[in-house]
């Protein structure tokens, strides 16, 4: 078994809250998105996270707005819904919950 895969799948798991909650700051278009999680180094390609818009934007928690762009073409820029502001408080308590749990089994003396 090797680390690598078990690393990118937590990473994958983590990625719809770090996205969320990226956008709970600000709106952003998927560039800047991909910046924040580099910054983090939750190293992300487009073709990983254009899927990920899109399943958040099918389910309701982000919804898009254009906007022309003088250096290219036209951004779209994502935001959180109502219901996506909801929906990652819910994400921040469950993370919060399991954080308080890694953590206690890992400074447990057994």
């Amino acid at each position: 078994m090797k680390v690598e895969n078990t690393k990118a799948q937590m990473r994958k798991g983590i990625l719809e809250y770090c996205v969320l909650s990226i956008l709970s700051n600000k709106e952003c278009y998927p560039s800047e998105i991909i910046e924040h999680l580099k910054e983090a180094e939750l190293i992300v390609v487009e073709g990983t996270l254009y899927p990920l818009l899109t399943r958040l934007k099918n389910a309701e928690l982000l919804d898009y707005r254009w906007e022309e762009s003088s250096a290219g073409p036209p951004r779209k820029y994502y935001e959180l819904t109502k219901p996506g502001v909801e929906f990652l408080t819910e994400l921040k308590l469950t993370w919060g919950v399991l954080s308080n749990a890694v953590n206690q089994l890992e400074n447990k003396s057994l």
